[in-house]
């Protein structure tokens, strides 16, 4: 979001924005797990006071809408960034009469509660169970399985936000008011096909 701010010289200025296509990468994932024969993908949102992290719902709602499969409100569920959050979504999901195939949570830390979930009750991640996440924090690596993710290209990130901020510094213009850094899919450990798939296999 672009917003205009005036400076000592009374002159505006855009601000300027470093963006993702979070949407998009959101989508692709769920696209993933759809193409892994899960249609029974609960959704364990983000804290609902970090926009960026929250706005994540809406990739995985249109890559479900896309594919004809209806959201199932039992499944999208509200964390808060933790681990011990995800951890108590994933037991809330998972111990439903109909629980999902796939969990997909807004970050990595609520996906590491997940697998925890998962252990605890005693269901095998990934033959019973697909986990994936977002960010690729270092957490990511250290939970057994590893992983499914999303890699942020944080390095990228924070060189243009510098060059930016030069930029202003030196109240020079800039080619655009926002930079995009694309994330991409990390495929590891936590995700296979769906249990249905791979016994008709």
């Amino acid at each position: 979001v672009s917003q205009t701010e005036r400076s000592s010289d009374g002159k505006k200025h855009e601000e300027q924005s470093i963006v993702t296509n979070a949407a998009a990468i959101t989508a692709k994932m769920t696209q993933h797990l759809i193409d892994l024969g899960h249609r029974d993908i609960a959704f364990v949102r983000g804290h609902p006071d970090h926009g960026a992290v929250c706005n994540r719902y809406d990739g995985y709602v249109e890559a479900m809408d896309k594919a004809g499969i209806e959201l199932n409100k039992d499944w999208i569920i509200q964390g808060y960034n933790s681990v011990d959050s995800g951890e108590e979504c994933a037991r809330q999901l998972l111990r439903l009469a109909d629980a999902p195939t796939a969990i997909f949570a807004a970050n990595d830390d609520m996906a590491a509660g997940a697998l925890r979930a998962a252990h605890a009750l005693g269901i095998h991640v990934p033959s019973q169970l697909s986990v994936a996440g977002f960010d690729d924090t270092p957490i990511a690596r250290q939970v057994w399985p590893a992983l499914t993710t999303i890699r942020q290209p944080i390095r990228h990130m924070a060189e243009q936000a510098t060059e930016l901020l030069l930029r202003q510094l030196r109240d020079e213009p800039s080619d655009d008011l926002a930079r995009r850094s694309d994330c991409g899919l990390i495929l590891r450990d936590s995700t296979a096909a769906a249990p249905q798939v791979r016994r008709a296999g």
